[in-house]
């Protein structure tokens, strides 16, 4: 199988701007070696900044996205057995859990195409197709992470948290958490948003790229979309906005403080969370 990434992008781009290309066999292949690839942890959508202090923003791949999209026109509907249960999809599941050092725990799904860290805990939830979990997460139950959603190591996801799928346009930022992250129940992000190191979402928060997300912790308001910065603490909010039939509140997302920079991680949760009583 082709595994050299100089090889497979190319094919992959071609096959991408002209189908019929799938008909011939290296095209087919570099999609298969894609995939097989993004199970592995050997390529990513999305690759975080260089250097230790992971400023700057995350470069998209493009043609990764592309070889999902190919992928689903290769593949086949087929049944899967699983003990009691009956699956019926194109997309197998991912195998070799033990060999990885990952912990799935019934009915817990995750697809082929999506790679788990050593340490992962997904509990009755779901990870689709190109995400990449890091080392140590929690997957917690019924919490989603969508297709190509890049999730840093240690990172928390509560119960019923939804981090939604970008696989279109290609070209297009996932959802990106960033590690040490804790996302509270029911939190829902989506849309390419970007979720700072350590940062804390309150239990509810919705973050699309149009919220508007807005520092209170000064003298005055700073609104910001599509970033929460690294250790802030972010509860649900409203803002309001005129419309023809008059004034309503809009959701938002509110950054009341940061985590303590002089403590662990753990603690520094912790104490965020007595700080400025935020429900997880």
């Amino acid at each position: 199988m082709m595994t050299d990434i100089a090889t497979l992008q190319p094919l992959v781009e071609a096959a991408y701007r002209d189908r019929a290309r799938l008909e011939d066999a290296s095209h087919r292949e570099a999609v298969e070696a894609t995939i097989e690839m993004l199970d592995q942890g050997e390529v990513r959508v999305a690759t975080p900044p260089s250097g230790s202090a992971g400023d700057g923003d995350w470069t998209v791949h493009p043609w990764v996205k592309e070889a999902v999209l190919l992928y689903f026109g290769l593949r086949q509907m087929q049944t899967m057995e699983v003990g009691p249960f009956e699956f019926r999809d194109k997309i197998p599941l991912k195998k070799n859990l033990e060999r990885a050092g990952v912990r799935v725990v019934p009915p817990g799904t995750a697809r082929h195409g999506a790679h788990l860290e050593r340490g992962v805990v997904l509990m009755p939830g779901y990870v689709n197709i190109g995400a990449w979990v890091g080392e140590g997460t929690m997957v917690d139950t019924w919490a989603t992470v969508g297709s190509c959603a890049q999730i840093g190591r240690g990172v928390h996801l509560s119960g019923g948290v939804g981090i939604g799928g970008v696989l279109e346009p290609p070209g297009a930022r996932p959802v990106i958490i960033e590690d040490g992250a804790f996302i509270g129940s029911r939190a829902v992000v989506v849309e390419g948003v970007r979720v700072g190191k350590e940062a804390v979402l309150g239990a509810n928060v919705v973050l699309t790229s149009s919220t508007k997300i807005i520092d209170v912790t000064g003298d005055a308001p700073v609104e910001t979309m599509g970033h929460v910065p690294p250790r802030a603490v972010v509860i649900p909010g409203m803002r309001m906005k005129q419309f023809p039939a008059g004034s309503f509140g809009v959701p938002a997302a509110l950054i009341i403080g940061r985590r303590n920079q002089t403590t662990d991680r753990k603690i520094s949760l912790e104490q965020a969370l007595r700080d400025h009583g935020v429900s997880v």
